[in-house]
């Protein structure tokens, strides 16, 4: 009994060592910024779901470091335009990269 309590102790100070380092990824420093990432992510693509003007399952969007980079498809220069603003309005958006093409007519 003794040994399997050890056991499992020392499982579990393993995995608190280990996991939190697992969920930093793509270069960031802490867990928090990785958080803070996805919930910009979040709040531009539920911005671009409420905005009539575009379409945002033609439109990809990741955030690194405060950073959003925008992709996909629009349907016109507006379209591209206004996404672009959106993003750049959410909280703690710290610069766009618009990368978003216009398909042609």
């Amino acid at each position: 009994m003794l040994i399997r309590t050890t056991l499992a102790a020392a499982a579990a100070a393993v995995a608190l060592i280990t996991l939190p380092g697992c969920a930093v990824t793509r270069g960031q420093s802490t867990v928090g910024e990785y958080i803070d990432d996805a919930t910009i992510t979040t709040q531009v693509k539920a911005r671009m779901v409420e905005n009539k003007q575009v379409d945002a399952s033609a439109i990809s969007v990741e955030t690194l470091n405060g950073e959003v980079l925008l992709s996909g498809f629009a349907k016109n220069y507006t379209e591209r335009d206004t996404a672009e603003t959106i993003a750049r309005h959410v909280k703690g958006v710290k610069a766009v990269k618009n990368e978003i093409t216009v398909r042609a007519s």
